[in-house]
């Protein structure tokens, strides 16, 4: 099965669940080290670094780019699609789909998680949905327009109020007729949210194009408590071919991590 490990350069989420911090030359060799077939980005912006500097380094140590992450936008700018200010939403998905346009060019989809933000005593929780449903609609044409899905993640209680399920959000997806959103399933927000991580998967496995293989405590598997046997088992039964992707606390150090997540993957 193939296999991502997040690259961060975001300085603001150094506390964060990434594995590697290092400058992006580095952060390749080591995702190449370990094993890894891919890299999952997660950038400060689209301007960070040149689009031919990826294909370079991705040449040079043979690795795809699985996914963008677009989570910057949040926790270095504050800026999410439903927020109460039009301006502030408007620069959320100018963000957004700078990124999108990043990713595309290198084959990879961007990410939404954190900037879908919630809603809240201003903007009502209907009102949010419909702001997230028109975001949706016009990044995922422009996902699109690169040959390329857009990937959304349901979040759990503590960071969304929007969707935190995966059947929610499948539901919402076929609502709004958004065919070229895929959903992303984070096994650690799922172990907060879902009675049953295998079933959730199983009904809605063909909405989910990424997977955020991270265990319990956002460790990498074998290091919490999910059964990661009985779900590689499952995903190889129902023929998954996108990612599991090592968002995962750099623990106890970011290389242990990185050897951990490639053994858990192993059946």
């Amino acid at each position: 099965m193939k296999t991502a490990v997040t690259l961060c350069r975001v300085a603001e989420a150094a506390a964060g669940p990434f594995v590697f911090h290092d400058p992006l030359p580095e952060g390749f060799a080591k995702a190449s080290s370990h094993g890894f077939h891919a890299v999952e980005l997660f950038l400060p912006s689209a301007d960070t670094v040149g689009v031919e500097e990826i294909q370079r380094l991705q040449q040079q140590y043979g690795l795809a780019v699985a996914a963008v992450g677009t989570g910057a936008g949040m926790v270095k700018h504050g800026l999410t699609l439903t927020d109460a200010d039009p301006a502030i939403r408007d620069k959320a998905m100018e963000f957004i789909l700078t990124l999108v346009d990043f990713g595309g060019q290198l084959g990879a989809p961007a990410i939404l998680g954190s900037m879908q933000g919630r809603s809240s005593a201003t903007v009502p929780h209907d009102v949010a949905i419909g702001y997230l449903a028109h975001a949706l609609q016009i990044i995922s044409a422009r996902a699109a327009t690169h040959g390329v899905k857009f990937i959304y993640e349901p979040l759990n209680r503590y960071e969304t109020n929007l969707f935190n399920r995966i059947g929610d959000a499948a539901a919402f997806l076929q609502q709004h007729q958004l065919s070229n959103v895929t959903l992303l399933a984070d096994l650690f927000h799922m172990n907060i949210e879902e009675p049953s991580i295998e079933q959730a998967i199983t009904q809605n496995f063909s909405s989910i194009g990424h997977i955020h293989f991270a265990d319990s405590n956002r460790r990498a598997m074998g290091f919490g408590h999910t059964e990661s046997r009985a779900l590689l088992r499952l995903l190889h039964q129902l023929g998954y071919q996108g990612y599991l992707s090592a968002e995962i606390l750099p623990l106890p150090d970011a290389d242990e991590a990185a050897a951990q997540f490639i053994r858990s993957t192993q059946l």
